[in-house]
């Protein structure tokens, strides 16, 4: 019987296909953490309602805790406000930011902050529109991998539109949910594909940035 190209080339360790998770499923439950997010290239979207900054701030500062420097990538003009995110805890003095003229750039700019191994976590904030040519993603794929970081794009879509690619690992849609009676609010981050653990958990959140 015929065996496919792809299917002989996995039953060598020494070989994969770009893209394929190999690292086992996590034996825990799901999480939002920068350790749930490691070694892989992630996607987090939300409409214009969503919560997205307050889920990636909350990503950031775990990774802060836990002594992992982070880079924070941005594609657009505007971006997080720096009070805000402070008050949530993140320590903006080692928080790295870069401003990049693009998707592309920011994707670039992520690509030489990997590759020096400095970073545990790096977050581009691409905007609307956004797209990454695949050869990049791949490159974004392997140096997380080496350097088990967490690179996670941010991008403003729908539930119903495209991922970036068939190399991000995980995507995830953010939404934001109204905490009882008073001001605030939660977020809830629902996973639409995940090749580790498979599509459909949740978890949640307290909103603040």
């Amino acid at each position: 019987m015929a065996v496919a190209a792809r299917d002989l080339a996995l039953l060598s360790p020494a070989l994969r296909c770009l893209g394929d998770d190999i690292a086992p499923e996590p034996g825990g439950p799901p999480a939002w953490t920068r350790a749930e997010l490691a070694g892989r290239l992630c996607e987090l979207s939300a409409d214009a309602n969503g919560a997205l900054l307050s889920a990636a701030v909350s990503v950031v500062l775990d990774a802060q805790r836990h002594g992992e420097p982070v880079a924070w990538v941005s594609a657009q003009a505007a971006t997080f406000y720096p009070p805000d995110v402070a008050a949530c805890g993140v320590d903006l003095s080692a928080l790295v930011v870069v401003r990049a003229l693009g998707a592309r750039q920011a994707g670039r700019a992520a690509d030489v902050l990997l590759r020096s191994g400095a970073y545990g976590l790096v977050v581009l904030d691409l905007g609307t529109s956004a797209t990454l040519p695949t050869p990049l993603q791949g490159r974004l794929v392997q140096l997380a991998l080496k350097h088990d970081a967490a690179v996670v794009c941010l991008t403003e879509k729908s539930a119903d539109e495209a991922s970036l690619g068939s190399l991000v690992s995980l995507r995830g849609e953010v939404r934001r949910r109204r905490a009882g009676t008073g001001t605030g609010y939660t977020y809830r981050v629902r996973a639409l594909k995940d090749k580790r653990r498979g599509p459909g958990w949740v978890v949640e959140g307290m909103g603040a940035a």
